[in-house]
């Protein structure tokens, strides 16, 4: 996919990836194979964590879908190949933390997603995203 046309985003954000298509696809290694390499690949790229952690969900029953949406991250990563995590010295040396979490955002078992990231100064120290083990059934 080097000659590829580059994505704006690693996902969709339209239509949820979910185990309910119905086109099975075959070749299980070569899917195992690119998810492997990009699990790797999430140490200094962390724009494509959550996403990766997404297409890994579905390596027990793949479908076209989720092959689609692998292609579209290495589609993402091909127009973003100087994107990373960089350490830069930085004039603040103030500790900044943010946290966000979705509602029932996983179309399967409509378990939510929480995360968050640590800054220091400019640079980013510490991060954390996590499906939350049980569902709830309330914003309250």
């Amino acid at each position: 996919m080097l000659s590829c046309k580059p994505s704006p985003t690693p996902v969709d954000t339209i239509p949820k990836i979910s185990a309910a298509t119905t086109t099975p696809f075959e070749d299980l290694s070569l899917y195992r194979s690119l998810v492997r390499a990009l699990q790797y690949l999430t140490f200094t790229r962390l724009d494509i964590t959550y996403v990766v952690q997404h297409v890994c969900l579905f390596m027990h029953d793949l479908r076209e879908e989720h092959m689609h949406a692998l292609k579209r991250i290495l589609r993402y990563l091909q127009g973003t190949m100087d994107f990373g995590l960089h350490l830069y010295s930085s004039s603040t040396s103030s500790l900044r933390s943010y946290t966000d979490a979705d509602w029932g955002g996983c179309p399967d078992t409509r378990r939510s997603t929480s995360g968050y990231c640590v800054f220091l100064g400019d640079n980013l120290i510490s991060w954390f995203t996590k499906r939350q083990p049980t569902l709830s059934r309330s914003s309250a």
